[in-house]
């Protein structure tokens, strides 16, 4: 016997909440939650049941809602995702902030996104800034994948690049430098909790105290930046007193650590003298 919209929701909210079941729905039969409400009594095909009751499963096991449904929205459009990159997070729309406030209007800045993983940084410069010129790398071949699948899709000039953060640049300085590296502590809990159970380990966390990029990236920085060049980054929620340290170290100034819509610190930065 067929199972309805109806039935078939209220066998999932069994395993999941009713927002990611009707999540799922609307993405296998790409209607709207509107349009699932308003057609609740019609049935699904025998074959459209399994695949919703394997989505279903595979979210209960807990694997990320975004890798689900092979996306997700950053700064108001949506960006392809797959375990092979992090998941954007709205948190990281504050370093995207900063950046455009840097360059500001019609700016031509040079932007490096170092770590772009998806692209959802890099990208969303090149779309906000169209006078910018972006350069997006990362370490990672299928990380660039997705970025690629991402900047096409979007229409946005990104060039992307494989590289160890600097390491397989061109000699060329910018005027501004992005990255949300790997911050996470080895040993932290959060690693075996939740979505970051399914995210690349290599793009959450160095396997170490959490600062090894972050030291390496502030230490290189300067050498790449254009005089009065800014470098901008995202961090833990309790890194901002030791990177304000290693920015002052390297030699740079105004320091200027942002607070997000939690009242955290998750992004710091200075200017090269």
């Amino acid at each position: 016997m067929n199972l309805s919209f109806f039935e078939v929701m209220a066998e999932a909210r069994q395993c999941i909440p009713a927002a990611e079941a009707r999540l799922l729905l609307g993405d296998l039969l790409k209607r709207s939650a509107a349009w699932l409400e308003a057609h609740r009594e019609e049935s699904l095909t025998a074959d459209q049941l399994v695949g919703f009751r394997a989505l279903v499963a595979r979210r209960a096991a807990g694997e990320p809602v975004a890798y689900l449904l092979g996306r997700r929205e950053f700064y108001g459009r949506d960006f392809s995702v797959s375990p092979d990159v992090l998941i954007p997070r709205p948190e990281t729309e504050l370093l995207v902030d900063v950046a455009r406030e840097k360059v500001g209007a019609g700016g031509t800045a040079k932007i490096l996104d170092l770590g772009t993983g998806s692209g959802c940084i890099g990208i969303t410069l090149a779309i906000e800034l169209p006078a910018a010129q972006v350069i997006a790398v990362d370490v990672a071949p299928a990380a660039l994948v997705v970025a690629r699948e991402n900047a096409t899709r979007l229409k946005a000039p990104v060039e992307l690049l494989e590289s160890d953060w600097f390491a397989a640049l061109p000699p060329m300085r910018f005027d501004l430098i992005v990255a949300n590296p790997p911050y996470v502590a080895a040993g932290d809990p959060h690693l075996v909790t939740g979505d970051l159970r399914f995210e690349p380990a290599g793009a959450l966390t160095d396997h170490a105290d959490g600062l090894a990029a972050i030291r390496h990236i502030v230490a290189a920085a300067a050498a790449w930046l254009m005089p009065r060049g800014w470098l901008l980054f995202e961090h833990g929620y309790d890194q901002a007193v030791t990177v304000r340290e290693l920015l002052l170290a390297a030699g740079f100034v105004a320091i200027e650590q942002h607070r997000d819509l939690a009242g955290i610190i998750r992004v710091s930065g200075g200017r090269r003298a």
